[in-house]
C-alpha cells in the first residue's frame, strides 16, 4: 500500500515495476533496474573543453598523487606542511573544528587557513603537483560553524514554510556567507525522508512527503551552486552536496546509521526523491550514507553508487564518504578499505587515519586489489568537478571577490530573510478562543529555559556540532524569542517580565512559556520514545502551575521534530511548534502579536499516542494532527484539553539516566579544573593547567571524551548541574542503579584516580557532602587502548554520606597523576548495582 501511494506523488514517468525481496540485495538485472530507477536529464552537461583538460591533468599524474586527491582529512589533523607534501584533494573542517582550534576565530582568521592550504596544495616543490585542493564544510542552517554567520531555521521548519524559492534565497545567502571565509564546498542539502521520527537527524529532513524533498533540493542546489544556464559556480557560488545516498531516513527505529529493509521500489520512490530533484539541478557531489540496505553498508554497495547513481542516473560527478564512514564496510577499518573504493566511494573522508589509508591504497592499487582504471575514474569525476568549479582559472583564497568580507558574515539583509524563515515556519496546533495574536498591550509574563537561549532554539549544528555549550554572546547580532517579545510589548506600552520559572510579582495577562528539547546532532539525538521531557516533567508541571493561577498560557515548543506532548497541551491555551528557528529568534514574536499570521503547515505527521510511528501514505493514517496541519488566526480551534496521557505499561519500565551519551544530557553541564582554575567546557578541544581535554570519536563521530592529565596538579572533568542546583536522583538509589561508564585507559597508571559525587543538604552550602571511590585498580587491570566497561554500585556512594535527594556533581574524574585515558557513555543505570563492578550490596 505504501508503495502505490507513494507511486501517485512520484512522477509515472520514474516508476514502473517492483522488485521482489529476492532482487533487493542482489540486483544485477539492467532492465529491472531501468524500471525503477530513471535515466535524469541533468541540467549540467559534459562539455568537451572540460573533459580534454581533465584527461591532460590525469595523464600527467603519478599515482600517489592520484591517491591523494582521494583522500579527505580534517583541520585538526594535519598541517600545511602535510599539505605541502601529499596534495590532499581536499580537507574538511567537522562540526565544532575551528582554524587553529579557537572557537571565536575571525572570517580573516578562516580565510588565512584557506589560503596557506591552498598554497601548499599548488606548491610542487614535495609531490609534484599544483592541483588546487578544495575546503568542504557543514553548513546546514547558514554557515553555522562561524560565530556571527545568519542561522536560517532547520530543514524541518523551512519544510513547514513550504516555500522553494525561500530555500533557494536562504542557500544563495549562505553560499556567500562560506565564501566569505575562504571556503570552496558545502555538504548540503540533506533529502532525507525521515520516516521515523525517534532518528536524531529528523530536523535535517525538509518533510516525510518525497516530492517536497525533491523540490526543495533543486532549490538549494541551485541556491548553493547556480542555476546551469545562468551563474554556474560563479564567485558567488559553491559546490553542493546532496546527501546521505541512500535511505536514511528511513532505518528501522530511526535508528542512526542503521539498517533500512525497504524495498527497492520504496527505496526510489520514498528514499531517493531528493537525488532526482538535487542531481537533475546538477548538484556535482554525493555524500554517501553510513546506513545499511538490507544488512550492507551503502559506502561498500556497488550496486547503489555505480550501477544506480553513476551508470543509470547519469550522476558524473563525485561521491564523497561521510566521516570514517568506509571503516563500518565489512572488512573494512578505517585505515584500510579497497573495497568502499571498488564500489564506487571516490573520496574517503578520514579525519585522522589519512596517513595508514593512503598508503594502504596506494599499496592496494599496486597489487591489483584496486584496479587502476577505478582510481582513473574517481580522480577523472575529482577533476571534472574541480574545472567545472574553475579552480585552477580563480585566484586563490585570499583574492576572490567575496573571500574575508566580514560585513557578509550576518549581514542585516541576510538576517532579514531569516526572519522572513521563522515567520513563515511557525505552526499553530491550538489556539483556544482565539486567544492568538496577543495584544501588545498586556502584562506579558514570559518563562521557560529557551525563551532567552540563542543556543537551545537553534539546535545542533549551531557554532559547536552538537549545538551544545553555547552562550548568547557566541550569536551575535541574533536574537532570542524573549527579545523579540520584548520589543513587541514595549512598542505597544505594554508590560513584559522575564522570568525563566515563572514566579511573578505582579500577576500577568497572559504567559507566553517557551521550552523544548536540549540540542542535539546525529545520533546523539536518537531517542526510543517521542514522549518529551519523559520521568521528569519540569516544563509540564510549570505551565500547570500557571494554569492553576488562571493565567492564559502560550506555549511555544522548540524541537527538531514532532513528540508526544499531549499533556502540554492540554496545559496550554495555544500552542505553536516553532522547530529550531535559529539565530532570530524575535521573529517569532512579529507572529504572536499578529504583525503576519501564521502561514507554516506540519511538513511530518503529529503523533497521537507515545509509541505511534505514523507517515502520510499510511493505510491505517491516523495521526494526532495530519501532514499539512496548521491553523491560522481565523480558523476555529480543533484541539481541546482532553487529550489522552496515558503511558503504556512499557513505556514506564525503569530506563537509564545519561549523563554523558555522545553529547552532554541535560540538565548537566561539563566542566574542566586544574587547582584553583575552572572552565565550562564550551568547545571541543581545551586546556587548563594540568588537563588537556578533546572530543574523540568510540562508535560515531565525537561521542567520547579523551583526558589528559600532565601530573603537575590535581585536576578534574566534573558533570555539575546547572548553577549548581540540586538534583533528586534518590530513584536511581531506589531502583538500585549503578553509575556505569566506557573508558579506554592509553596510559599506566601510578596513582590514584577518582570517580567522585557531591551533593547539598537542606540548608548546607553545595557540595556539602561528597565521597569519592579509588578506581586506579580497576583501570589498571583493563587492557590498555581497548574500551571497557566500568561500574559502581550507588550504595557505594551512599555509604560514604552522598543523599541522592540534592545532587548537584553526579560524576566527577580526577587525579594528580601523570595519566591518559578516555570516557563514552556515562549513565545511572537501573537494576545494576549487584552486577557493578565496585558493588556495596549487603
Amino acid at each position: 500500500m505504501r508503495t502505490t501511494i507513494f507511486a501517485s506523488i512520484v512522477s509515472a514517468a520514474l516508476i514502473g515495476g517492483c522488485a521482489g525481496p529476492e532482487q533487493q540485495v542482489t540486483q544485477t538485472d539492467a532492465n529491472l533496474t531501468a524500471k525503477i530507477w530513471p535515466k535524469l536529464d541533468i541540467e549540467v552537461k559534459k562539455d568537451p573543453v572540460v573533459e580534454q583538460r581533465v584527461d591532460t591533468l590525469l595523464k600527467a599524474m603519478t599515482l600517489e598523487q592520484k591517491i591523494a586527491q582521494m583522500i579527505q582529512p580534517e583541520i585538526r589533523n594535519i598541517t600545511v606542511e602535510d599539505m605541502r607534501k601529499y596534495g590532499f584533494g581536499s580537507y574538511l573542517n567537522g562540526g565544532g573544528a575551528f582554524p587553529d582550534n579557537n572557537k571565536h576565530a575571525t572570517p580573516d582568521d578562516w580565510v588565512k587557513l584557506a589560503e596557506d592550504l591552498y598554497q601548499a596544495s599548488v606548491d610542487d616543490s614535495l609531490d609534484g603537483s599544483t592541483i588546487p585542493t578544495m575546503w568542504g564544510t557543514d553548513a546546514v542552517h547558514g554557515h553555522n560553524n562561524v560565530i556571527g554567520a545568519t542561522l536560517f531555521p532547520h530543514n524541518i521548519g523551512l519544510g513547514a514554510a513550504h516555500d522553494p524559492a525561500l530555500v533557494e534565497e536562504i542557500a544563495h545567502i549562505t553560499a556567500q556567507e562560506v565564501m566569505a571565509t575562504g571556503i570552496d564546498w558545502v555538504f548540503a542539502p540533506t533529502v532525507a525522508v525521515v520516516q521515523d521520527d525517534r532518528w536524531g537527524r529528523t530536523y535535517e529532513s525538509y518533510s516525510e512527503n518525497p516530492a517536497v524533498v525533491r523540490e526543495y533540493a533543486a532549490a538549494v542546489v541551485k541556491g548553493l551552486q547556480g542555476a546551469a544556464d545562468k551563474d554556474f559556480l560563479s564567485d558567488q557560488r559553491v559546490i553542493s552536496t546532496v546527501k546521505h545516498f541512500v535511505g536514511d531516513g528511513g532505518t528501522v527505529g530511526g535508528d542512526d546509521q542503521g539498517d533500512n529493509i525497504a524495498s527497492e521500489q520504496d527505496l526510489f520512490a520514498i528514499h531517493a526523491q531528493g537525488y532526482v530533484g538535487g542531481l537533475t539541478a546538477g548538484a556535482q557531489s554525493v555524500m554517501a550514507s553510513f546506513n545499511s540496505w538490507h544488512g550492507k553498508k551503502l559506502h561498500g554497495y556497488k550496486y547503489l553508487l555505480t550501477d544506480v547513481l553513476k551508470d543509470r542516473m547519469g550522476f558524473d560527478g563525485f561521491v564523497v564518504g561521510d566521516w570514517n564512514g568506509h571503516g563500518q564496510v565489512k572488512g573494512c577499518t578505517n585505515e584500510s578499505c579497497a573495497q568502499a573504493i571498488n564500489a564506487g566511494l571516490d573520496i574517503f573522508m578520514v579525519p585522522s587515519d589519512w596517513k595508514p589509508l593512503y598508503n594502504n591504497t596506494i599499496a592496494q592499487v599496486k597489487d591489483g586489489t584496486i584496479p587502476l582504471a577505478r582510481i582513473d575514474d574517481a580522480v577523472r569525476r575529482i577533476l571534472r568537478v574541480k574545472v567545472r568549479a574553475g579552480l585552477f582559472d580563480k585566484p586563490s583564497p585570499a583574492a576572490r571577490p567575496l573571500s574575508g568580507d566580514s560585513s557578509l558574515i550576518g549581514s542585516e539583509a541576510h538576517r532579514e530573510v531569516a526572519r522572513q524563515a521563522v515567520r513563515e515556519s511557525l505552526v499553530l496546533l491550538k489556539n483556544k478562543q482565539h486567544l492568538l495574536p496577543l495584544d501588545g498591550k498586556l502584562n506579558v509574563l514570559v518563562a521557560g529555559d529557551a525563551a532567552d537561549n540563542i543556543g537551545k532554539q537553534s539546535g545542533g549544528w549551531s557554532v559547536t556540532w552538537q549545538g551544545t555549550n553555547n552562550t548568547n554572546a557566541e550569536f551575535p547580532g541574533g536574537s532570542s524569542i524573549y527579545d523579540g517579545i520584548k520589543s513587541q510589548v514595549e512598542a505597544a506600552g505594554g508590560q513584559v517580565t522575564l522570568s525563566v520559572d515563572g514566579s511573578f510579582s505582579s500577576k500577568p495577562d497572559v504567559a507566553i512559556v517557551v521550552y523544548g528539547e536540549e540540542p542535539y546532532a546525529e545520533g546523539h539525538g536518537d531517542r526510543e520514545t517521542l514522549i518529551y521531557q519523559r520521568g521528569s516533567k519540569r516544563d509540564l508541571a510549570l505551565l500547570k502551575a500557571l494554569k492553576q493561577q488562571n493565567i492564559p498560557v502560550v506555549s511555544v515548543f522548540i524541537s527538531g521534530r514532532p513528540m508526544w506532548i499531549n499533556p502540554e497541551l492540554n496545559a496550554s491555551d495555544a500552542f505553536v511548534a516553532a522547530w529550531l528557528p535559529g539565530s532570530e529568534g524575535k521573529a517569532v514574536a512579529d507572529v504572536l502579536f499578529g504583525l503576519q499570521d501564521f502561514k507554516g503547515k506540519l511538513p511530518f505527521s503529529w503523533p497521537a499516542t507515545p509509541t505511534q510511528v505514523v507517515n502520510l501514505g499510511d493505510e491505517n493514517y491516523h495521526p494526532l494532527l495530519p501532514y499539512g496541519f496548521g491553523l491560522t488566526f481565523n480558523d476555529d480551534n480543533v484541539l481541546g484539553d482532553d487529550l489522552d496521557e496515558t503511558i503504556p505499561e512499557s513505556q514506564n519500565d525503569d530506563q537509564p539516566i545519561y549523563l554523558l551519551s555522545g553529547a552532554v544530557q541535560a540538565p548537566w553541564v561539563l566542566w574542566l579544573h586544574s587547582q584553583d582554575a575552572s572552565l565550562e567546557v564550551n568547545a571541543n578541544t581545551h586546556t587548563l593547567g594540568a588537563l588537556t581535554y578533546r572530543t574523540v570519536d568510540k562508535e560515531i563521530q565525537e561521542d567520547a571524551r579523551k583526558l589528559t592529565f600532565d601530573g603537575t596538579a590535581s585536576a578534574s572533568l566534573r558533570f555539575a548541574s546547572k548553577s549548581f542546583f540540586r538534583e533528586d536522583l534518590s530513584a536511581q538509589e531506589v531502583a538500585k542503579a549503578a553509575l556505569t561508564f566506557n573508558v579506554n585507559r592509553h596510559t599506566d597508571l601510578t596513582g590514584p584516580i577518582t570517580i567522585g559525587m557531591s551533593c547539598e543538604g537542606e540548608g548546607d552550602a553545595p557540595g556539602s557532602c561528597s565521597a569519592q571511590m579509588d578506581i586506579s585498580a580497576q583501570l589498571q587491570a583493563l587492557p590498555a587502548d581497548t574500551w571497557s566497561s566500568l561500574s559502581i554500585d550507588l550504595a557505594c556512594f551512599a555509604d560514604r554520606g552522598i543523599d541522592f535527594q540534592g545532587i548537584v556533581v553526579p560524576f566527577e574524574l580526577k587525579t594528580a597523576t601523570k595519566a591518559s585515558l578516555s570516557i563514552a557513555d556515562i549513565q545511572f543505570v537501573p537494576n545494576a548495582a549487584a552486577q557493578a563492578t565496585l558493588s556495596c550490596q549487603d
